[in-house]
């Protein structure tokens, strides 16, 4: 999607309802900024979706908000858990709907910001209930990745779940494990238990996308690693490099930066994978986000076009 689409679409929005307005969009787009302006104008709390900006102990290779953006609106899962706590979409939904019960009561919008595409569907869709893992199968996957590589455990799950297989992203091992898991663990195909069934939720959810030109937003995302560089990712890699093969480390930004301590790369060309992979995932984001038709598209400098639209569905 290179160029922004403002369709608007028609919402059943209930009166008596408060409402989640959802920012929106790919890496590097300047979805904090413009987060920051609708809050402070709603005078209403932010709640984070962004499952990297989770970890209180990564904060530059994830660009956390500083502290004083942070003094400027209150967040919610922003630093809320350590590298070290196992945590996922499923448990994430059940945390956010417990504390939009909570915001709710003394406000009637609240912000969630983000672009981790799953964690914005779990809390605004619902998660299939998936069974949980034990230590020890989410362990023999883990060896078996590590072991045999990515090609072996792409070939498990097509073997065992050709449906999943065809869906997944089968570039991303965290989620074909995640996949291998349940599989062997349950004797049944991962497939099986996603039902895609939308959950009813007791609040209004407006979505907002942000997006730019494709040059444009490529070029933010190439200068922003290098402040990242500037700022000290390296010693922040470098700090949690022991525990590299931790899942919450296994990201964009680290783990190219830990094939440069391996000394399997040279430093440029680590820097130059961080900017290559953020891309792609900016891609992928982008390509998740233009199947729901109900997001209303923007570019992040059209703050007073945002506000007007928002303002008009929450008055309608």
């Amino acid at each position: 999607m290179d160029q922004p689409d403002f369709h608007l679409l028609s919402h059943n929005f209930q009166p008596d309802k408060p409402t989640l307005v959802v920012v929106l969009g790919p890496t590097g787009v300047g979805k904090t900024n413009i987060s920051l302006r609708l809050a402070e104008h709603f005078g209403c709390p932010i709640v984070s979706s962004d499952s990297r900006q989770f970890y209180k102990e990564l904060k530059i290779g994830t660009a956390a908000p500083t502290e004083e953006q942070l003094s400027r609106v209150k967040h919610y899962f922003i630093g809320s858990h350590s590298i070290f706590d196992e945590y996922n979409a499923g448990q994430y939904e059940q945390d956010a709907i417990q504390l939009l019960d909570e915001l709710f009561n003394n406000n009637k919008v609240v912000l969630l910001v983000g672009g981790s595409m799953m964690y914005i569907d779990a809390l605004c869709n619902g998660m299939d209930n998936i069974p949980s893992v034990d230590a020890e199968t989410r362990s023999f996957w883990q060896q078996q990745f590590a072991d045999f590589g990515l090609e072996f455990i792409q070939n498990e799950l097509k073997r065992l779940d050709p449906l999943h297989y065809d869906q997944v992203d089968i570039q991303n091992p965290k989620r074909i494990i995640h996949a291998l898991e349940i599989c062997s663990m349950t004797g049944k195909p991962y497939s099986d238990f996603r039902t895609g069934e939308r959950k009813q939720r007791n609040f209004n959810i407006l979505k907002i996308g942000l997006n730019r030109l494709r040059p444009e937003l490529y070029e933010r995302i190439n200068q922003r690693v290098e402040e990242m560089m500037d700022a000290g990712l390296l010693q922040e890699a470098e700090q949690f490099y022991p525990f590299k093969k931790l899942n919450t480390l296994n990201t964009v930004g680290y783990k190219e930066i830990f094939e440069y301590l391996d000394g399997n790369r040279t430093l440029d060309f680590a820097v130059n994978m961080i900017k290559q992979d953020s891309r792609r995932y900016a891609k992928r984001q982008l390509t998740w986000f233009n199947r729901d038709k109900e997001i209303h598209w923007f570019h992040p400098e059209e703050e007073a076009k945002i506000l007007d639209f928002v303002n008009e569905m929450l008055t309608t």
